[in-house]
């Protein structure tokens, strides 16, 4: 199968011991609205906070949209026991060539603080170096953002540098730290066997 057909494919229902990740349905659109009109959840993001439910629901349709041209990937994170939505997390920025895309992530406020989006971006994680078969995945996130650090860093991901003012949103202006983490790091640290540890509160990437 070659990368395009593979971007392009089924999306995956990607399962942990608390958390699955599945593809979004039109449903998903009430919760991520609640999470992204949230202006603390929002507060690092590259975006600003939404104001009305039918930028959810265009999220949404994009979303579904990508899963046909594989642009992106994002999936909706669930929790296993009851099938509460939590947040969501992606792949995107994805250069074939390179066999390189960006990750990001959202967790629901309420949802912090649990370790819930140290265990689903592991599995997404696993997924990209393993079903895709990319060699490097990339993180943007503001300096600001202390949790989310810790959330990357436990993964493996290193920091790489700053960008400088690279972002101005809603009139304030702030820089990105970007992070990296290449497959033969994953694959050497054997990560699997780690166990989940809950960070202060894994807010968000970009």
């Amino acid at each position: 199968m070659n990368p395009d057909e593979l971007y392009r494919s089924e999306p995956p229902v990607l399962e942990r011991e608390r958390v699955r990740l599945r593809p979004f349905r039109a449903e998903d659109a009430a919760p991520l609205f609640a999470i992204y009109s949230d202006r603390e959840t929002t507060r690092y993001l590259a975006r600003p906070a939404l104001t009305h439910p039918s930028q959810a629901e265009a999220i949404v349709t994009r979303a579904l949209a990508a899963y046909e041209d594989g642009s992106n990937l994002q999936l909706a994170i669930e929790r296993t026991s009851d099938g509460v939505f939590l947040g969501m997390c992606l792949l995107f920025h994805f250069h074939k060539p390179s066999a390189r895309a960006e990750i990001g992530y959202t967790l629901a406020r309420e949802h912090w603080s649990q370790g819930y989006m140290r265990e689903a971006l592991h599995a997404l994680v696993e997924h990209a170096f393993g079903t895709l078969a990319l060699n490097r995945l990339e993180a943007d996130i503001d300096p600001r953002n202390v949790p989310s650090a810790r959330v990357l860093e436990r993964l493996g991901f290193k920091p790489e540098g700053t960008l400088r003012e690279r972002w101005i949103v809603s009139g304030e202006t702030s820089d990105s730290l970007m992070y990296g983490l290449l497959r033969r790091e994953w694959a050497r640290a054997s990560r699997a066997d780690l166990p989940v540890r809950p960070a202060a509160s894994p807010r968000c990437a970009r």
